[in-house]
């Protein structure tokens, strides 16, 4: 685990990162202290501008207590008919905020997904499976993720 100031979520592509992709798709990228991942985002259902307004507002959700859990969805397609969500959960833990990469599998949330408050479908922070293995995750800083959001301090 790598402890850095750094974090951003970005738009890099508006084009589908696979020949296979079918429908409109782009692709993003998340940097999380020294890590940094590239995903594909489904444009089915949310257009960019709709990605960009919900991780804005799930940090701020993030930052608005010590400790808060969120989540930045990455490729969602119509909750209606879909089985999962893509996204990275935000775990703030005083100056500390870890990422995490996971699905949200729909049938086992224990409430509807709302896309305009995914936040509330996240679990809560666990750094190791049922059998034992470590969960990958990151960690970057408070300031960090304010400094992304353009200096918003909503604590």
């Amino acid at each position: 685990m790598s402890r850095s100031d750094t974090f951003a979520i970005e738009v890099m592509s508006e084009d589908p990162p696979f020949p296979m992709r079918q429908g409109s798709g782009a692709t993003g990228v998340i940097t999380v202290g020294d890590f940094a991942e590239s995903f594909y985002m489904d444009l089915s259902f949310w257009g960019i501008e709709d990605y960009r307004r919900s991780w804005r507002d799930s940090l701020r959700v993030a930052l608005e207590r010590s400790e808060s859990d969120s989540c930045l969805v990455t490729s969602l397609t119509d909750p209606m008919a879909s089985e999962f969500i893509f996204c990275w959960p935000v775990y703030r833990r005083g100056e500390d905020v870890f990422v995490q990469n996971s699905i949200l599998f729909l049938g086992e949330l224990e409430r509807e997904f709302s896309p305009l408050e995914p936040w509330s479908s996240v679990r809560s922070r666990v750094t190791s499976d049922e059998d034992g293995n470590v969960i990958s995750e990151w960690r970057t800083t408070v300031s960090a993720v304010l400094e992304f959001l353009g200096g918003e301090r909503q604590v």
